[in-house]
C-alpha cells in the first residue's frame, strides 16, 4: 500500500482516484480553489457534480494547507488547471518536496521574458531543478476514466525506470499505461492537439474533417520537432491518440463546428458555450505571440489561421 497526495479535485484528478484506490493505496485528495469541488469532496457521499458520480468512500479529502507538505508521500499528482501551475510550482520549491511527483496537466506557458514556450515540467524544474518528476498524457476523458471504461495513457520520464515504477503502482484491467522517454514531445502534443480538435470540429463533414486530421497530424509533427521533441511522439497515444478523443468530441470539438459554420469566435462562445472553459483558446493566446514571431505561416498554415480566428475575431476560413 503506497500513500498518494493529489492536488486537484476537478473531474481529472478525482476520476484518477478512482485506478489508485482500486490498487489498494491510501489516496488524499484536496482542492486549493475551487468552492464547489471542495463541497463536493468533503460531503458525506462524495458526489461529484462534474463526473456525476459517487467517488470512492476510502478516497479522503484533506482540506489545502501548508501541513500537507509535512507529510511524506510515495506519489504526489498534480492535476490543477493551467492557471495552478506557478502556484503549485512556489508550493513545492518551498517546501522542499523529494516525493516522487507526477504531472497530470496539460499545457505550455510562455514567458515574456524569456520569449520561450515551456511546459509543465519545465515550469516546475526551473524553480526545483532537483523534483523527481514524471508527466502523464493521453487520449483519458474523465467521465469514462471515473466508470472504469478501458483507457490508456502514457507515463513519460527520462528515466524510463521510474516511469514503469509509476505505472506499476497506479495500473489496473481497465486502466493501461505506455511509456516514453519524450517528456518534451508527450506535453507538447498533449497540448497543440486543443487547438487541432478545434480546426478538425470545423470539418461539418467527415470527408473534410478527415482531410484536416490528417493536416493537423503534419503541422504537429513540424511543431512538437521544433520545439525539441520527437516527430515519433505525435503517433503516440499522446499525440494521434488524444487527437482522436478531442476531435470526437469534447469543448474544442464543439466550438470548432461553430467555427465551421461561419460564426466568429466570441458570437459561438458568447451564443453556445458562455458558461464553458474551451482550452485550445485558452492556449492560443497563451502561446501566440511565440507562434506569429518564431514560425513560418506556410509550415502550420491551420494553426496560424486559427489563431487569427481568435485574436482577431475573424471568421475561421479553411
Amino acid at each position: 500500500m503506497k500513500k498518494i497526495l493529489i492536488i486537484g479535485g476537478g473531474a481529472m484528478g478525482s476520476a484518477f482516484s478512482i485506478p489508485c484506490i482500486d490498487n489498494n493505496h491510501k489516496v488524499f485528495i484536496t482542492e486549493p480553489y475551487s468552492q464547489r469541488f471542495i463541497k463536493n469532496l468533503s460531503s458525506k457521499n462524495k458526489f461529484h457534480s462534474a463526473l456525476k458520480i459517487n467517488l470512492p468512500k476510502k478516497l479522503k479529502f484533506k482540506k489545502y494547507s501548508n501541513k500537507l507538505f509535512y507529510e511524506k508521500y510515495d506519489l504526489i499528482v498534480i492535476a490543477l488547471s493551467l492557471t495552478g501551475i506557478n502556484f503549485i510550482a512556489n508550493e513545492l520549491k518551498k517546501f522542499k518536496v523529494k516525493s516522487p511527483i507526477l504531472v497530470l496537466t496539460k499545457g505550455l506557458k510562455y514567458e515574456k521574458l524569456n520569449k520561450k514556450i515551456f511546459t509543465i515540467s519545465q515550469t516546475l524544474l526551473k524553480s526545483s531543478p532537483k523534483l523527481n518528476l514524471s508527466v502523464l498524457k493521453g487520449p483519458c476523458l474523465a467521465k469514462e476514466l471515473a466508470r472504469k471504461c478501458k483507457t490508456s495513457v502514457i507515463i513519460a520520464n527520462k528515466n524510463i525506470k521510474i516511469a514503469k515504477l509509476l505505472g506499476k503502482m497506479i495500473s489496473t484491467k481497465y486502466y493501461l499505461i505506455e511509456y516514453s522517454k519524450d517528456v518534451i514531445g508527450v506535453e507538447i502534443c498533449s497540448a497543440i492537439k486543443n487547438i487541432y480538435s478545434m480546426i478538425i470540429g470545423s470539418g461539418l463533414s467527415l470527408n473534410k474533417s478527415s482531410s484536416l486530421f490528417q493536416k493537423s497530424l503534419s503541422e504537429m509533427k513540424y511543431i512538437t520537432k521544433s520545439l525539441k521533441g520527437k516527430e515519433d511522439t505525435v503517433l503516440s497515444l499522446a499525440g494521434v491518440g488524444d487527437l482522436y478523443v478531442s476531435a470526437a468530441g469534447g469543448r474544442n470539438s464543439k466550438m470548432g463546428n461553430y467555427l465551421g459554420q461561419g460564426f466568429t469566435f466570441q458570437r459561438a462562445k458568447k451564443k453556445f458555450m458562455a458558461n464553458d472553459t474551451v482550452e485550445g483558446e485558452q492556449l492560443v493566446r497563451e502561446i501566440a505571440p511565440f507562434i506569429l514571431k518564431k514560425f513560418n505561416s506556410k509550415k502550420i498554415p491551420l494553426m496560424f489561421q486559427m489563431i487569427r480566428s481568435i485574436l482577431k475575431n475573424k471568421k475561421f476560413l479553411i
